[in-house]
């Protein structure tokens, strides 16, 4: 279930829509730049619109996952009510993204059940991927 950059929020209600991306803040990473580590409290979450970014376990641990496609989510702890994140992600190349805060994202998606049922059903379908696609290296 790779999502295309605009897959994310397809077919939700436009006036949803709209407050979230009013909400968003583009930003420009460089090389190098780490997004967040493990244990950091959980606040944002992003929205990968070109580059990559590789999610490890702990500072300097195995790669877990390498985001890279336009849509993907990073940062997921946020959106499940986990206070951390459970991974570092570190931009490998200048990647840009949106970020995304936690809590009038979450505010907007209460008020608003259909695009909340959607949104958390390609979410999931984005981890499932995930899960998938790391197999081969815990196997």
């Amino acid at each position: 279930m790779e999502l295309k950059q605009g897959d994310l929020f397809w077919g939700m209600d436009n006036d949803f829509v709209i407050k979230v991306m009013d909400a968003t803040e583009k930003k420009n990473v460089d090389e190098g730049v780490t997004l967040f580590q493990a244990g950091d409290v959980a606040d944002d979450f992003y929205i990968l619109i070109k580059g990559r970014v590789k999610l490890t376990i702990g500072d300097k641990g195995p790669v877990v996952y390498m985001a890279k496609e336009p849509g993907q989510v990073i940062g997921w702890s946020t959106l499940l009510g986990r206070e951390h994140y459970s991974a570092t992600a570190i931009c490998v190349e200048a990647s840009k993204m949106l970020k995304v805060g936690k809590k009038s994202f979450l505010e907007n998606l209460a008020k608003d059940p259909q695009s909340e049922a959607l949104f958390f059903k390609r979410v999931a379908g984005m981890l499932g991927d995930r899960l998938v696609s790391v197999y081969p290296s815990i196997a």
